[in-house]
């Protein structure tokens, strides 16, 4: 992939130095309860207590960190429905960065007023009828921002890959070699990240990504071959995982190292949520558990198998989380 600029392991390894003392090195965890349940070997990568509540921060890092003084200058503008917008915002408080987010005007109450206490401008946009790219680029153009994507960047995507380094590197402190694989998937930049990490440590564990059923356009495009949009902006209660279409880069590194791409459904996705409270103590967004759900709904047969389940985020709503617990 080198010919095209597309990033590889040595790039994650690279992301790794540079978010280094900065982002949180998340605990692996076994989740004995499911272990047991499924004759398993289940463990989860507790990403939802990252620094802003998701893995997004690695990325975002990753990428603001590499601006030079003048970009600096210039400020930074990102288009995301709330994690990405969080660890954008973070990230340029951190390093003395203005930054403007675009986010969808139904993201969660939570996600709004976290990225407005980074000190970010928050421009709100209806994911229905607006384009969050054509706005950030009007915003670009008009201010001089630099663009910062949600996914589809390569500082971005090897940023994300750090989570998998960690967890691979975590379970063979514990004598563990993974079978399985699994995160969410919105626009793709989490799991091809981590699919770069997993196929050079690991190469044997195969590779699953979750989406939320009726938003899976990964799994149609990788089905078909081309990229296939998302027919609607919203409807789902995932909404950090509400992408209408991956992009090019993403496609090409989880077409080359994914084994496949699960559906769940809104309800499945609560009792995920519900789950990780009661059994591991983890507060989780919709989401961020569908990797979750996946397994504890039997969407994958993991009889015997040792399996890391990435838990991508935990920003979500006092509302959104009560439904779950009273599922």
């Amino acid at each position: 992939m080198n010919e095209q600029n597309y990033p590889e392991f040595a790039d994650v390894l690279s992301a790794a130095e540079a978010i280094e003392g900065f982002a949180v090195k998340t605990p692996l965890l076994r989740c004995d309860d499911l272990s047991d349940r499924l004759n398993a070997e289940i463990y989860i990568k507790a990403e939802c207590l990252q620094r802003v509540g998701a893995f997004k921060f690695r990325g975002a890092y990753n990428r603001l960190s590499r601006l030079n003084t003048e970009e600096k200058k210039r400020g930074v503008v990102a288009y995301s429905s709330g994690n990405h917008a969080q660890g954008v915002a973070a990230s340029a408080k951190m390093l003395g960065i203005e930054a403007v987010i675009v986010m969808p005007e139904d993201s969660p109450k939570m996600k709004l007023e976290n990225t407005k206490n980074y000190g970010a401008e928050v421009i709100t946009y209806d994911r229905e009828t607006e384009s969050r790219e054509e706005i950030a680029d009007k915003i670009s153009n008009e201010r001089g921002c630099i663009v910062v994507p949600s996914f589809a960047d390569f500082y971005i995507i090897a940023g994300q890959g750090t989570a998998a380094l960690e967890a691979v590197n975590q379970a063979k402190e514990k004598n563990v070699e993974f079978d399985l694989f699994m995160t969410p998937v919105g626009g793709g930049g989490l799991i091809a990240g981590c699919s770069l990490a997993v196929k050079k440590l690991s190469p044997k564990t195969e590779i699953y990504g979750v989406e939320p059923v009726g938003f899976n356009d990964v799994q149609r495009s990788l089905e078909k071959n081309e990229l296939i949009k998302n027919e609607r902006g919203g409807g789902s209660i995932c909404d950090a995982i509400l992408t209408p279409v991956t992009e090019k880069m993403n496609f090409d590194i989880m077409a080359e190292n994914l084994s496949g791409v699960l559906t769940v459904s809104d309800d499945e996705a609560l009792l995920a949520v519900k789950y990780a409270w009661e059994k591991m103590k983890l507060v989780v967004e919709p989401g961020g558990a569908v990797a979750l759900a996946a397994v504890l709904t039997g969407k994958i047969d993991v009889t015997g198998k040792t399996v890391c389940l990435v838990l991508s985020g935990g920003n979500v709503d006092e509302d959104t989380f009560m439904k779950a617990l009273t599922t």
